[in-house]
């Protein structure tokens, strides 16, 4: 159980410096903040449940549930919340090919008859 604990911990680790090579390698704050969304969720979740496998029990393992569920919740909102900031301050895109936040066009045509 502990070679399983050091294997989650070290993986969760080596998630955190991938997505820090990311902030320096993504070129606009939309992908970056995603690379950090993702490793914050599932790179805590590594750690925390490999330090559950060094120590584990009944209360910790409870511990651990809330920490899990709580991380996974609020880094997905946290990172959502960051990026309208940054859509709505219009923090420039590299290559933008939809953007489903602009509103649409009303339709001139809707009181037509074909």
């Amino acid at each position: 159980m502990g070679d399983l604990g050091q294997v989650l911990i070290l993986a969760g680790t080596v998630l955190f410096a991938v997505a820090g090579l990311g902030l320096f390698q993504f070129f606009d704050v939309y992908t970056r903040i995603s690379a950090v969304g993702t490793a914050a969720g599932l790179g805590v979740a590594l750690v925390v449940v490999g330090a559950l496998c060094l120590q584990p029990g009944l209360s910790h393992t409870v511990k651990v549930a809330a920490i899990v569920v709580f991380q996974l919740t609020t880094s997905a909102v946290a990172t959502s919340a960051i990026a309208r900031a940054a859509y709505l301050s219009r923090a420039p895109l590299r290559r933008l090919s939809f953007d489903q936040l602009t509103p649409t066009e009303p339709d001139t045509r809707a009181g037509e008859e074909d």
